[in-house]
């Protein structure tokens, strides 16, 4: 089975990130209108969410939606279908000078080796989780491609990591209210 019930597997991807996270929130509502709501989350309905990551992407509009977020520069889309999509984005995330240089695609983020720098992977899907109820689940993975980026990417962490749980399930919980309440 994929992992974390998600039709893909993230392993083929990034198959030992040094940082992984997940959020899972089950819903009532269909999995289309779930997914559906989820696509149409904009970054500034996200709170501290939305601030967090317009100050990492300061040129994002405040009402860019997570899907066309994920979708457009500094990101790439790696893989989609109906109700799930796999996005990267590559570089020095731990700079203030926002170090995200271009990926063409797929392929350009499996090869992506450039020094000093990590590959970070976003997967979100919708998954049926029995009668009457889906899933939304998100994960993200961070894989430095060399030591020196480890190390930098341990000190970010130990930073941001403390508030990860607070913050990233936040998208989450209001696609499903907005699901359930629209869907």
């Amino acid at each position: 089975m994929p992992d974390h019930d998600l039709p893909f597997d993230l392993d083929a991807w990034l198959p030992q990130p040094a940082v992984r996270t997940r959020h899972r929130r089950v819903s009532h509502a269909r999995p289309d209108a779930l997914w559906d709501a989820a696509a149409a989350l904009r970054l500034d309905e996200t709170g501290r969410l939305g601030r967090l990551v317009r100050w990492r992407i300061p040129d994002l509009p405040p009402g860019v939606t997570f899907r066309a977020m994920f979708a457009a520069p500094p990101f790439a889309v790696l893989a989609e279908d109906e109700r799930w999509s796999v996005s990267g984005l590559v570089g020095r995330i731990w700079t203030i000078r926002r170090d995200y240089p271009r990926l063409d695609g797929a392929e350009a983020f499996r090869a992506w080796h450039r020094p000093g720098t990590v590959r970070v992977l976003f997967a979100h899907g919708v998954v049926d989780d029995g009668p009457g109820r889906s899933a939304l689940i998100s994960e993200a993975r961070i894989a430095p491609v060399d030591r020196s980026a480890a190390l930098r990417l341990r000190a970010l962490w130990a930073v941001v990591g403390p508030w990860e749980r607070l913050i990233g399930g936040e998208a989450l919980a209001r696609a499903v209210r907005r699901a359930e309440r629209d869907g």
